[in-house]
């Protein structure tokens, strides 16, 4: 493949361009297995081409447990090391939880989890639709309104970190909290809702008989549109364990 700009050769579909310093890569799609990771380039809505990494996962012996931890950390920076070879403007992501979640942690491009089931073909679709506004301000400025407190400590503070980290959203709201219900689950867990027409949507957190809902101030204009970032919000909330 060539360098679209100066024509250049480059050694593998959609890197960078040393020459030019020209990205040739918008988006990574990166298809995760336990052994291998599919990596799919793209340039707006066009295939640039498919890179594989495979790894060999450790031998059940008596230092399993810290092999296997070497192995996935070391599996994940290869498919960062590859992915930071397009300097993409995001990554998309699907399969394997744990080495997917070891590769987001490596890199520091926007990253969304996408369906696993035709996943290169679900981004080409979204990327076809109009791009959503992204919001550049720090996470802890979107935070406001009269109630200050949020339920679960230092749980309900990470959920709330995760959602304000999103770059659809504007504002966060936090709202009354209800302590009078009646609820056995042990542990935080987060929900984001349904969006309504204007695309914003809530965030409802419980712990134990504790409820809150938390308004979110989205940059989607409708409720298709809403839906994409509640989805987004899910995703990564289950990332973090908080669902």
């Amino acid at each position: 493949m060539h360098c679209g700009q100066c024509h250049a050769d480059l050694d593998r579909p959609g890197d960078y361009c040393l020459v030019c310093h020209t990205a040739n890569c918008d988006g990574v799609v990166v298809e995760f297995d336990r052994e291998a990771a599919t990596l799919t380039m793209l340039d707006d809505e066009d295939i640039l081409g498919e890179t594989t990494i495979t790894t060999v996962p450790e031998p059940d012996d008596d230092h399993h447990d810290r092999n296997a931890v070497m192995e996935l950390r070391n599996f994940a920076g290869r498919v960062a090391d590859e992915i930071q070879r397009k300097r993409p403007e995001t990554v998309f992501a699907a399969g394997e939880r744990e080495p997917l979640r070891e590769t987001r942690k490596q890199l520091h491009y926007e990253f969304y989890r996408v369906p696993e089931d035709n996943s290169v073909q679900a981004v080409i679709d979204r990327r076809g639709n109009r791009a959503l506004e992204v919001v550049d301000i720090p996470p802890r400025e979107k935070i406001g309104g009269s109630h200050s407190t949020i339920i679960g400590d230092r749980q309900g503070r990470k959920a709330i970190s995760v959602v304000a980290d999103h770059p659809h959203i504007k504002k966060i709201i936090p709202g009354p909290i209800d302590a009078g219900g009646i609820g056995s689950q042990k542990g935080l867990r987060a929900k984001i809702t349904r969006a309504d027409t204007n695309g914003n949507v809530r965030m409802l957190l419980r712990d134990g008989s504790s409820v809150q809902e938390n308004r979110l101030v989205t940059t989607a204009m409708d409720l298709e549109t809403g839906e994409r970032v509640r989805t987004d919000l899910n995703e990564a909330l289950a990332e973090e364990d908080l669902q």
